[in-house]
């Protein structure tokens, strides 16, 4: 089964979101948008997953979903940024974004 990158953002601009973009159209990774501050459910998604309304969180879905494909791993700490959580990062580099998607078989 294929997956695909689902990247929970708000529509206010955020630089750690302009880097995902950036790393995103270099690598020509397709990628969808779900926008926490038009969506209740996505918002508390977020919340519910990094402790803060942290933007972007990036996760690999089955196509068509907007959760996981499996669950990630608890937050060790307080803060999300950074951390890959095996089926989702927070507010990640560009460096660790690049390693997160290769892992996840998205560049090479």
């Amino acid at each position: 089964m294929s997956y695909e990158i689902v990247m929970y953002t708000r529509l206010a601009g955020c630089p750690y979101v302009r880097t995902a973009k950036r790393v995103f159209d270099r690598f020509t990774v397709p990628y969808r948008e779900v926008f926490i501050d038009e969506d209740e459910t996505a918002n508390q998604r977020v919340l519910d997953w990094t402790g803060f309304k942290s933007v972007p969180t990036i996760i690999v879905a089955r196509p068509g979903e907007d959760l996981p494909y499996e669950d990630p791993a608890p937050l060790e700490g307080g803060s999300p940024k950074g951390v890959d959580r095996g089926s989702m990062i927070t507010e990640p580099g560009e460096v660790q974004l690049e390693e997160w998607l290769r892992k996840h078989g998205f560049i090479e």
